[in-house]
């Protein structure tokens, strides 16, 4: 009995009766369809991009000198054209604390980047091959894990002469990594276990085919996640170091420094604000990265939609 032409365009399915289906969305997209509503991302990421601009261009709203000093005008408190005062040294704090930004920044940026591609390296390898690469790759983790980041931080960079933010950065990204290396190993367990990956693998895909087209690009979320957040974890690593005198040291700028070189209690008696402003910079820019990082884990995160 032929059909009718109701039941032919019931058969045809939705593209004959006109409907047209929304495409379907990755985890991508729809992760940046919810950070656009989240009011704390879009807070956070405004802060930051201010700060990453003027960490990249301070003369844009300092154009003053950092490393100009006026004995005369030491501690002297906020006057017209000189907004935050003058330090022990008779330096502008306020010029001082927007030049601050760039190696503070510079240090957590370049550290993030380091640990976050030592420990996806280490951990994915490990929880892609698994058996006896796995366990060797977990206990020399687990070793890095028994140094305290602090201490340990202390004593290479007490050994180290070199200066600039170099040592910094690759003494926090050495004993930085092994979070991020734990979490990329679950996360590759995780995915190695998939429908589509063994799928990829009975076809004859070859252990680098399956790694980057189909393991990492999905197992990428919560290393990002965990990178983001430890990004303003270490910006105030850096800060702590200098503030003990192993960190950044004289001339460079940054927040550490100025916050060592202010606190003397009779100094920070006297002149509360040459402490008070650098240390608001900084609070002000660890706490905009967990914003961050806090919204991304949200939206990246499918067990907290």
């Amino acid at each position: 009995m032929p059909e009718t032409p109701l039941e032919a365009q019931e058969d045809a399915g939705p593209a004959a009766s006109g409907i047209r289906l929304a495409p379907a969305r990755g985890l991508g997209t729809d992760a940046w369809h919810d950070l656009r509503r989240n009011p704390v991302f879009l807070v956070s990421a405004l802060l930051i991009f201010f700060l990453v601009v003027i960490a990249v261009w301070p003369g844009l709203i300092a154009p003053g000198d950092p490393h100009r000093c006026d004995l005369m005008r030491s501690l002297e408190g906020p006057t017209a054209g000189h907004w935050f005062g003058f330090d022990t040294q008779g330096c502008d704090v306020y010029t001082r604390t927007v030049y601050g930004a760039r190696a503070s920044i510079a240090v957590g940026v370049c550290a993030t980047l380091g640990v976050a591609l030592l420990g996806g390296v280490v951990g994915g390898l490990a929880g892609f091959f698994g058996g006896p690469f796995d366990a060797v790759l977990s206990r020399m983790t687990d070793v890095f894990f028994g140094i305290p980041m602090v201490l340990g931080a202390i004593v290479f960079l007490s050994m180290i002469t070199l200066t600039g933010i170099w040592p910094v950065v690759l003494v926090i990204a050495a004993l930085g990594w092994p979070p991020v290396a734990r979490i990329a190993r679950g996360s590759v367990i995780t995915v190695r276990q998939q429908d589509y990956v063994l799928a990829a693998r009975a076809l004859g895909a070859g252990n680098a085919r399956l790694l980057l087209r189909h393991i990492l690009p999905n197992a990428l979320a919560p290393v990002i996640v965990m990178a983001t957040i430890v990004l303003g974890t270490f910006i105030a690593l850096e800060a702590t170091l200098s503030y003990l005198g192993v960190g950044l040291k004289p001339p460079t700028v940054s927040w550490g420094v100025d916050i060592s070189a202010a606190s003397d209690g009779m100094q920070f008696r006297n002149a509360p604000h040459i402490l008070l402003y650098p240390a608001a910079a900084l609070s002000l820019t660890v706490l905009a990265f967990i914003m961050l990082g806090d919204a991304v884990r949200d939206a990246l995160d499918p067990r907290l939609r």
